[in-house]
């Protein structure tokens, strides 16, 4: 993904309506209660849009940086922020997969309906990256649309669901059905991973304690977290080895 593709800079009226909408908030609610944020968390939004998540998280820890492609949807997010009076919150502009962030300097990485505009390989560029800036034992939680277009029988039924809904728009829903079978075709789509791959991406990075909470509709949430140091780990750390020389 080079620069912003999907031209979020000119959505960010658009994407407030849809967050502000009741399923995007049962989202936030459970990714905010999965996500069990304490009050000396340092947590990192990724694709953090105008705040849905990141301002939730701001009242219940000491830190959020929230990271987003688009300078609109931050500065947005700024001024929200400043609005509620909330100045534990900074904004970064930055690729999900190249944070500008140091090595283990976050308790929390979260993220809502972003990961899918990655193809597979960015998403496991972004989840080594949320893991480098994890201090050991920092939890990662992501939602995302988790499925694909396959035969499967989740996949299928959620394909056929969203394809009667776009029928029942009437000639709007099959121009958007034509749309996206062009998008399709060119390799423009969303670029959804099925919960079985985010799994074995998760474990492949290093991270444990993972598991896939399957939600409404084509929704699904990750939920894993950085190893703690083994003891061994801990003094090889705070010990540096003798110089040959000594």
């Amino acid at each position: 993904m080079s620069g912003d593709p999907y031209r979020w800079d000119e959505r960010v009226e658009a994407w407030e309506e849809v967050a502000a909408g009741a399923p995007f908030l049962r989202l936030r609610d459970r990714i905010v209660e999965l996500a069990q944020p304490q009050p000396d968390d340092v947590a990192v939004d990724l694709g953090a849009g105008t705040g849905l998540l990141a301002l939730a998280l701001a009242a219940q820890t000491a830190e959020v940086v929230a990271v987003d492609i688009s300078p609109r949807m931050l500065a947005r997010l700024d001024a929200a922020a400043a609005d509620e009076g909330i100045r534990n919150l900074r904004t970064l502009e930055a690729d999900l997969r190249r944070l500008p962030l140091d090595d283990e300097s976050a308790t929390l990485v979260v993220s809502n309906y972003a990961f899918h505009h990655l193809d597979d390989a960015g998403k496991e560029l972004a989840l080594s990256e949320a893991r480098r800036v994890l201090r050991p034992g920092g939890r990662l939680v992501v939602c995302d649309m988790m499925f694909s277009l396959s035969l499967a029988k989740r996949d299928r039924r959620l394909i056929l669901e969203k394809v009667a809904a776009m029928l029942r728009r009437g000639p709007a829903g099959v121009l958007r059905i034509l749309r996206n079978a062009a998008r399709l075709a060119a390799g423009r789509w969303e670029q959804p991973a099925r919960p079985e791959t985010w799994e074995a991406m998760l474990r492949a990075r290093g991270f444990e304690g993972v598991r896939v909470e399957l939600l409404e509709h084509e929704a699904a949430i990750a939920v894993a977290r950085r190893p703690e140091l083994s003891s061994r780990g801990a003094r090889a750390r705070a010990v540096p080895a003798a110089s040959s020389g000594s």
